[in-house]
């Protein structure tokens, strides 16, 4: 099978009659999506990959339980949500690292590029925005990493959180309010 002509309710199909190479065209279709989620909710290059990485595994083991009128990512995104729910809850059970998202983004800073105290005061705001993301709650940090950082529509944060349309409002609401309130923190600091 051909990843050109992907059709992914046959693709699944195939991968329940034990098709390795069509599961590494769904593989292949998501693995990018699959890391950016990852990193997103663990906030780690390293774990994410291997969270990510692990989630392909279990799902493979498990392609046969999928309904092949289902779509794979919706199925899989639970796999890799609980992965890197369980990560997270192991993690705060140790001190918390510095985000590697907030690091990066002050690794970039292009002093030989425009005004350095712009450049700088850009980073502090992501920096700041990373920090607020990362004392969210898990669900939180989540509803908003789908809408406004993978660009979901509600439609399919529900299908990938299996929940009605009227919910994911909601929890995006609250979410953003509780977001909005830990970015105030900082910006009354200053």
């Amino acid at each position: 099978m051909k990843s050109e002509s992907f059709d992914e309710q046959t693709t699944i199909l195939l991968c329940q009659k034990g098709d390795k190479e069509s599961y590494g065209i769904l593989v292949e279709k998501y693995m990018k999506r699959a890391y950016f989620s990852a990193l997103g909710l663990v906030g780690n290059h390293e774990y994410a990959l291997d969270l990510s990485q692990e989630a392909f595994i279990r799902a493979y083991r498990s392609i046969r339980k999928l309904d092949p009128e289902r779509k794979f990512y919706t199925w899989y995104y639970q796999i890799l949500r609980n992965l890197c729910f369980n990560y997270l809850r192991d993690r705060s059970r140790r001190a918390r690292p510095f985000s590697e998202l907030s690091q990066r983004q002050l690794e970039q800073i292009a002093d030989d590029e425009g005004d350095v105290i712009v450049s700088l005061e850009k980073d502090q705001l992501k920096d700041r925005l990373w920090e607020a993301l990362e004392k969210l709650k898990p669900d939180e940090k989540e509803i908003i990493l789908l809408k406004d950082f993978q660009n979901h529509s509600y439609k399919e944060i529900a299908e990938i959180l299996e929940c009605p349309t009227g919910t994911v409002m909601s929890r995006l609401y609250y979410a953003r309010k509780s977001l909005k309130a830990k970015l105030e923190k900082y910006v009354n600091c200053q």
